[in-house]
């Protein structure tokens, strides 16, 4: 099988799968046609801009009704709602899905395959984006944005520090030392827990999960891993982490107040520090994720998501229609650069107006850098069938870890560990 940006593992062996009942049976939302009569369905979300984008959708396509109703981000309850109704009969048609959690959705037989929609529309998509909401001939939902990394940095504190942008790691920390030695209360970064942590791995080239023939493979406690984990560590030891929580006010505090320097982060991050960090506006900039080995050009990917048909759909066709638009309408995806700062994972959306220069940022066109970085994210990642019990492990671990009171290779082991428990809990097959 083609390796994918994200990969689905379609061997049977690897996953128990309910996914040869496709097409448009079932007893969830959706009904009408869109070619007769007037189609209705329901799409479940929590981006910023997709309210809008839907009442946009509305407006221009007389022959369905797009019902948009908020839930929590997927990790946060989102998720075990879109399950949950998924077994009950009563899933919305639409619903926004990370693609780090399409292959637990696909594990779970929670999705419809929409091929017979969907098939000429892979040309309008990036690869990797497109490889991560398929399965061999078999297509689960439209691809949204994409999540490339870079480092955002606090350029006013570099300057005055007279600190460049570090091309590398060890620059990095060279960089993280003279910071915390100008002031006992500056950091070079705060702590990064599951998906954002995750793309620090995927740069690496430290997988997470694989596959070894028709069994899975975990491998988060391997020596690759290891090396980033006593990176990180080391960074912590030494007193370089700040103990401010991300996304916690105390750290949108030091974002804003230079004490916390720097944010390794993918392309929607932008929209963060702007929401969150306003006392930081112009002095903040992007420039490329460090290397391990100078001259290289790696990058791991944080988030992106795609709009994913739930099992029991009636109205397969319109949802594919309002899925796709979503991923392709210049003005839609316009607002959402707004609103979310999502990077379109469209071919014909990398040049929309609204990736422009940012005033927040210095006037930088900090697009420019995620552009030029999203051919170098690692295409072999793959996302194991059980992420959100994976990084409920994790999450523990780390967050004891970045407190002192554990290491992160520890985390990563106990949660290898635990995932590798429970896989084999639930039938799926694991290799030694």
């Amino acid at each position: 099988m083609k390796r994918s940006f994200i990969r689905f593992v379609g061997m049977a062996g690897a996953l128990t799968l309910a996914l040869a009942a496709t097409g448009c049976s079932g007893s969830g939302s959706g009904s009408g046609s869109a070619s007769g009569g007037k189609a209705s369905i329901t799409f479940w979300g929590w981006a910023p801009g997709y309210e809008d984008a839907v009442k946009a959708f509305n407006a221009s396509h007389p022959n369905i009704e797009v019902t948009y109703q908020t839930v929590q981000p997927g990790a946060k309850g989102g998720y075990q709602k879109m399950l949950n109704a998924v077994k009950a009969g009563n899933a919305p048609c639409l619903a926004q899905v990370g693609y780090e959690t399409m292959p637990s959705f696909a594990a779970q037989g929670a999705l419809e395959n929409v091929s017979n929609h969907a098939a000429s529309a892979k040309r309008d998509y990036q690869s990797a984006a497109w490889n991560a909401v398929t399965l061999g001939s078999a297509v689960y939902g439209a691809p949204v944005d994409t999540g490339p990394m870079a480092l955002f940095y606090n350029k006013k504190l570099f300057d005055s520090l007279g600190l460049k942008p570090p091309a590398t790691w060890a620059e990095y920390r060279a960089a993280g030392k003279k910071i915390h030695a100008s002031d006992p209360k500056r950091f070079i970064s705060s702590p990064y827990l599951d998906y954002d942590y995750a793309g620090l791995a995927w740069q690496a080239g430290a997988d997470w999960f694989g596959v070894d023939n028709d069994s899975w493979k975990v491998s988060m406690a391997s020596a690759e891993n290891k090396k980033v984990a006593d990176y990180w560590q080391g960074l912590a030891d030494d007193g370089l982490i700040s103990g401010a929580p991300m996304y916690d006010q105390a750290w949108y505090t030091g974002l804003g107040n230079g004490s916390i320097a720097t944010v390794v982060g993918a392309v929607w991050q932008a929209g963060v520090i702007k929401g969150g960090a306003k006392e930081g506006a112009g002095q903040w900039a992007v420039a490329p994720m460090p290397q391990w080995q100078k001259g290289d050009k790696k990058v791991g990917n944080a988030g992106g998501s795609a709009t994913a048909v739930l099992k029991g759909c009636k109205n397969t066709a319109a949802a594919w229609e309002f899925a796709h638009w979503l991923g392709t309408d210049k003005k839609a995806f316009g607002t959402l650069i707004e609103k979310a700062s999502l990077y379109p994972a469209a071919n014909d959306l990398l040049h929309l107006p609204q990736l422009k220069a940012d005033p927040y940022f210095g006037g930088q066109q900090i697009y420019e850098v995620f552009a030029a970085a999203t051919p170098d994210v690692d295409p072999e990642w793959t996302w194991g069938p059980l992420m959100t019990s994976t990084v409920a492990d994790l999450n523990d671990g780390l967050g004891k870890a970045w407190t002192g009171k554990g290491s992160i290779a520890q985390a990563l082991s106990d949660a290898q560990t635990a995932t590798v428990a429970e896989m084999r809990k639930q039938g799926l097959a694991v290799a030694p």
